[in-house]
């Protein structure tokens, strides 16, 4: 578990552009299982998670269409909300950073942290602006 001081501003980065911090495996679950669309981002205290996921994830909503739920958990910190969401993300497995949207409950794309790695975080808000202008 890493200490809450040191991931205060990781969680800031994406609750100050409005995702919901999720600390139960009963707020993912509610969270993910309602109706409409709901995007999950996995947070992270690696590198790609600063560079590229969470500019990614605040950049794709600038766009018309976007999911109606913003959501957030954090890798090695939240473990009980983390479980629930990876639980809800099969096939794909565990990584971190990660991001899924859902819709209505189901899982309808997957960015797994091979997606993140290595790709500009304008490359990886587009693939998430596809799938908003496709789902919601």
């Amino acid at each position: 578990m890493y200490p809450a001081d040191l991931v205060k501003p990781m969680r800031d980065d994406l609750a100050s552009a409005g995702f919901e911090e999720l600390y139960t495996a009963e707020a993912v679950e509610n969270a993910i299982k309602g109706e409409g669309t709901t995007l999950v981002v996995v947070n992270s205290v690696c590198g790609c998670a600063a560079a590229n996921a969470r500019p990614a994830a605040k950049m794709s909503l600038h766009n018309e269409k976007t999911p109606g739920r913003l959501v957030t958990v954090f890798a090695g910190v939240d473990r009980e909300a983390v479980d629930a969401a990876r639980n809800m993300m099969v096939p794909f497995p565990p990584s971190s950073p990660s991001m899924a949207l859902f819709k209505d409950g189901e899982l309808v794309h997957m960015i797994e942290r091979h997606h993140i790695e290595g790709r500009p975080a304008e490359m990886i808000a587009e693939n998430l602006v596809q799938a908003f202008n496709e789902f919601c």
